[in-house]
């Protein structure tokens, strides 16, 4: 991701002033910088928030799997200054977000609801983040509130019910990432798709989101802000 994030930066003329690690000292390289970006490992981002905060220094992260407690930590030492905080930062996979919440948001109850993904063979968790994202989304925006999550379905299990959401992870080849949202009724079906070929696009939305931030006030966003999606 690191050397993804540098080819990014240039395609936009940017300049990576230094690439850091587990190890180094933010300290000694963030004079003068205008952003920091973090795709590290959780247990590295405070140490790195607290170097951002202290020297007034943007920062987007798109590192994942902090706990409550780390992330509360790390947004209270970023308080002074603006921070973007996204698990993907895909911009059509954010538009995809928006776009399910609205559908959902709209189409009555009586449309069936289906999410399948698609990733490459050595993904190891199933459904991907993208997909529990979406999931949380269509059952927020929806007027129901007694959703029942169906991961697959097998054997004689009868008509499909009005409350389930339909879950289908498959895997498979080298793919980047597929994920497909349906709304079905009688007589017409809404398919709302992302299909990702290159890994450059979180990159190059990182560095989307960073030519934003710099702008902004101290705060906390996320990239439905980014796009101007709220």
């Amino acid at each position: 991701m690191g050397e993804a994030l540098k080819n990014a930066a240039e395609e936009k003329g940017h300049t990576i002033v230094a690439g850091i690690d587990l190890g180094d000292c933010a300290a000694d390289h963030i004079q003068g910088v205008d952003l920091v970006i973090d795709f590290s490992h959780h247990s590295a981002t405070k140490a790195l928030a607290d170097c951002a905060g202290k020297h007034g220094v943007p920062i987007v992260i798109g590192t994942t799997g902090h706990s409550e407690e780390e992330k509360n930590v790390i947004v209270k030492l970023l308080e002074p200054v603006p921070v973007a905080w996204a698990g993907n930062y895909s911009l059509g996979v954010n538009l995809l977000f928006y776009l399910t919440q609205k559908a959902s948001e709209i189409l009555p109850n009586d449309y069936d609801v289906e999410v399948t993904e698609m990733h490459h063979r050595f993904k190891k968790d199933a459904p991907s983040g993208t997909a529990e994202n979406l999931l949380e989304r269509i059952k927020t925006a929806s007027t129901r509130s007694d959703h029942k999550l169906l991961h697959g379905r097998e054997g004689i299990i009868g008509e499909r019910t009005d409350r389930e959401i339909g879950v289908h992870s498959l895997r498979g080849g080298d793919v980047v990432g597929d994920h497909t949202v349906m709304f079905a009724t009688g007589g017409e079906r809404l398919e709302l798709t992302h299909k990702a070929s290159d890994r450059m696009i979180f990159a190059r939305g990182a560095i989307h989101a960073g030519e934003w931030l710099i702008n902004q006030k101290p705060g906390l966003y996320n990239m439905q802000d980014v796009l101007g999606l709220k």
